[in-house]
């Protein structure tokens, strides 16, 4: 084969498209009324960039925010938004006081983190919203942790130390019937709290599963993860069967092209930018309006096949996106790596540029 030509420093793009977020938002929020939505920006948003999807999200509809730690929260908080804030992760070296005064909202899953609150010296009380496991696993209290995690929490609050807004838990998703038993045990939890003396503000216990297809999970709002960006929260449907738009689009320029029996092009993109080498065989990518088997991914580049089309150097090849011209989805791309469109946004590299179109 011989280098027929090259180009140096190219880079791939993760292009962002803030209307279709704004589409999936709006669409879902209009679905989940009376109830409200919560838009989850959670690992920089999905990969797709936490400021400019917070502030289009609520744009679109949205009335508070979820993201896993206080430093994401703090960083809302400075860029302007006021809207409601929920963090839920927590470890030993959270901040609590800057959470507090920043008026972020608190999961709070164990009597150490109300400890942790109460140590804090903030000049305001803590907005906690108390959780409780029904089934996940993940966090939250066991059912013989929260009459005890209920209890510290109102002592708190009368003395002035906390505000306990909301009861709350994570759907485990993994079936109806597991579901409508955790939904079940969340109502169950809220009145024993209840008996215990809690009033709270308000419920939640849906993301997006729950959303679409469990109304009476709702509550006061939905927190809305994946489906805002696009994807299908569910094994047996896609986004676009649920009217949703995938956000962001993977592409990367042709850097070299060997011309020999058949035509081979490297592309600016690899595994370091988060391209999965798992399902190499089956994968594709859309190059010059056809789909060009993959032969390799390397740390940086991808070596694909594109047979005898015509191909050049700074041709745009296009991994995934929304599929409206062609590309595949992430979700398809998913099916190849043996994983989830969430992977496959989420771990796309910070290195890779997120340009916002709209």
């Amino acid at each position: 084969m011989t280098i027929v030509d090259a180009v140096a420093e190219p880079l791939p793009r993760a292009v962002i498209d803030l209307a279709a977020l704004r589409r999936n938002v709006a669409h879902l929020s209009a679905r989940f009324a009376p109830a409200e939505t919560m838009l989850a920006v959670k690992a920089d948003a999905y990969g797709h960039g936490l400021l400019p999807i917070a502030e289009a999200g609520l744009e679109a509809g949205a009335t508070s925010l979820a993201v896993l730690e206080v430093p994401a929260g703090l960083v809302l908080r400075r860029a302007g938004i006021g809207v409601p804030i929920l963090a839920w992760l927590h470890g030993a070296d959270t901040d609590w006081r800057a959470a507090i005064e920043a008026d972020i909202e608190l999961g709070v899953s164990a009597v150490w983190q109300l400890e942790a609150i109460a140590a804090a010296g903030a000049d305001r009380p803590a907005v906690v919203h108390l959780k409780v496991d029904t089934g996940l696993s993940r966090n939250g209290a066991t059912r013989a942790d929260w009459p005890g995690l209920v209890d510290a929490a109102l002592a708190l609050q009368e003395r002035g130390i906390v505000r306990v807004r909301a009861a709350w838990s994570h759907l485990a998703d993994a079936s109806i019937a597991d579901d409508e038993a955790a939904l079940a045990e969340f109502r169950d939890a809220v009145a024993e709290a209840e008996r215990h003396g809690a009033r709270f503000e308000v419920l939640h216990l849906a993301a997006s599963s729950a959303g679409i297809r469990m109304p009476e999970a709702r509550f006061d709002f939905v927190r809305l993860g994946i489906a805002a960006y696009g994807f299908s929260p569910f094994d047996d449907s896609t986004g676009a069967e649920l009217g949703l738009v995938p956000v962001m689009r993977l592409e990367a320029p042709v850097t070299e092209v060997h011309v020999g029996g058949t035509t081979h092009a490297r592309i600016a993109i690899g595994y370091g930018d988060g391209v999965p080498t798992l399902g190499i065989a089956k994968t594709t990518v859309l190059l010059n309006g056809r789909h060009c088997p993959v032969i390799a991914v390397e740390v940086d580049h991808m070596l694909i096949d594109a047979g005898a089309g015509r191909v050049a150097v700074g041709d745009t090849a296009v991994l995934f996106g929304p599929g409206d011209s062609g590309e595949v989805t992430a979700e398809k791309y998913a099916d190849w790596a043996e994983t989830i469109a969430d992977e496959m946004v989420t771990g796309v590299s910070a290195r890779v540029p997120r340009v916002y179109v709209s």
